[in-house]
C-alpha cells in the first residue's frame, strides 16, 4: 500500500500529465451527460458512462506513472 501512495505523490512525466488532463475531461464530460436534468436517448446515456469510465481510468493510470531516475 505504501509503495502505491508513495507512486501517486512521486512526479509524473510531462505526457502523462497531458493524458491525466485528458481523463478529468472526459471523465467530467460523462458525469455531464449522466447528470442531465433532461431526458437524453438511452444510447447517449450508455455512452455518457462509458466515456466516465474510460476518463477515470486514463486519469489513474496516468497519476502512477512516474519516471525512474534511480537508473
Amino acid at each position: 500500500m505504501k509503495k502505491i501512495l508513495n507512486r501517486a505523490t512521486s512526479p509524473t512525466p510531462k505526457f502523462f500529465k497531458v493524458l491525466r488532463n485528458i481523463g478529468l475531461a472526459l471523465a467530467a464530460v460523462g458525469g455531464t451527460i449522466l447528470a442531465a436534468p433532461v431526458v437524453l436517448p438511452a444510447i447517449v446515456i450508455t455512452i455518457g458512462g462509458y466515456v466516465a469510465v474510460a476518463g477515470g481510468v486514463l486519469t489513474a493510470a496516468s497519476q502512477l506513472t512516474t519516471t525512474n531516475d534511480s537508473e
